[in-house]
């Protein structure tokens, strides 16, 4: 298989993760959204919308959406559930995911990184205060004790929500602030075979965020 990605990104992480934590053997391509090149079209050719991740198979056949690679990957494995309530809490945390993280904290984060909290304050500030609602969102989901999003068993849920939830401080919006977010975060880094290689935004940063 084949993975094009871009390091910096927290929704290649979490493909990253899956893939290693499956111990699926993969090819690493990256595509440098900061220098335009998922807007060419020979990525258009790999997902119309020309974004990143993209999950090539070894038929060929082409797997856009992080969310969409992480649910193809994690079939017939212990990081899916049967279908079902269980899979159905699955997919809730992973739409949750898309819906409040994706696009209120982790947009919050490439504003700040990209400088645009000083241009465009009043988007940041919303976003960030949305992306803030949506950490205390997952830690009322997690104050019944439960180890992980969908009870006691670690999905691919988790790594969706950890993928960009994990450095929410670097927006302003730390989820370590949150007692129950900080223990899941560590028992999601404690799992088998975890490994944490997001590398930090590049320094001259492009007009879309990762």
């Amino acid at each position: 298989m084949k993975l094009y990605e871009h390091a910096s990104s927290g929704n290649c992480l979490k493909c990253r993760l899956v893939l290693r934590q499956l111990e699926l053997p993969y090819e690493s391509i990256s595509v440098d959204l900061f220098r335009g090149e998922t807007r060419t079209d020979e990525h258009f050719a790999r997902n119309p919308d020309g974004r990143i991740p993209v999950l090539e198979t070894d038929a060929g056949d082409l797997i856009p959406e992080s969310a969409a690679i992480l649910l193809f990957l994690a079939e017939g494995t212990p990081l899916l559930p049967a279908a079902g309530v269980e899979r159905a809490h699955v997919h809730q945390w992973m739409f949750f995911e898309q819906n409040r993280i994706e696009a209120d904290l982790a947009v919050a984060r490439f504003l700040k990184l990209a400088g645009r909290d000083v241009t465009m304050p009043e988007v940041f500030a919303n976003r960030l205060e949305r992306g803030r609602d949506a950490l205390a969102t997952i830690d009322r989901g997690l104050a019944d004790g439960r180890a992980f999003l969908t009870g006691d068993t670690y999905t691919v849920a988790d790594i969706a929500v950890y993928g960009y939830g994990h450095c929410g401080a670097d927006a302003g919006a730390d989820p370590r602030d949150f007692e129950h977010v900080a223990s899941w975060l560590d028992r999601v880094e404690a799992t088998p075979g975890f490994v944490n290689d997001l590398e930090p935004v590049p320094a001259h940063v492009g007009e879309r965020p990762l």
